[in-house]
């Protein structure tokens, strides 16, 4: 079973940046696609980025489209999310996921990730 331990999350001001990281175990982190998704509170996990194994093609949530980046260094095992230009809605715990990389197109539902990591905390003040 794959791993992962996000970092990165704190506290910021509105309109700055932050860049969170998602260390994978083992040696199949290229074999899967990775996402990112938040969740705050009473509410639903949600979708933010999605990048496919190889790295050659992303997906974004509407919310954060122009504003973060995602990607992922496999030699590394490493996914990243840039996070630029945060609002204080983007406030939320951000969880990297893992889902089997035969799928396409990248998938963006919650129920089609497999591994999940604990989480880190963004919290963005006004």
């Amino acid at each position: 079973q794959v791993q992962f331990l996000e970092s990165g999350g704190g506290l910021v001001q509105a309109g700055g940046s932050l860049r969170l990281s998602c260390a994978a175990s083992g040696r199949t982190f290229s074999t899967y696609h990775m996402g990112w998704f938040r969740q705050v509170p009473g509410k639903e996990r949600e979708f933010v980025a999605a990048i496919s194994w190889s790295g050659g093609g992303t997906a974004y949530a509407d919310s954060v489209k122009g504003r973060f980046t995602i990607s992922r260094d496999n030699a590394k095992n490493t996914l990243y999310l840039q996070m630029n230009s945060l609002k204080p809605e983007d406030t939320a715990d951000y969880y990297c996921a893992a889902a089997f990389g035969r799928a396409w197109p990248i998938p963006v539902k919650t129920d089609s990730y497999s591994y999940w990591g604990q989480g880190t905390q963004v919290t963005v003040s006004s």
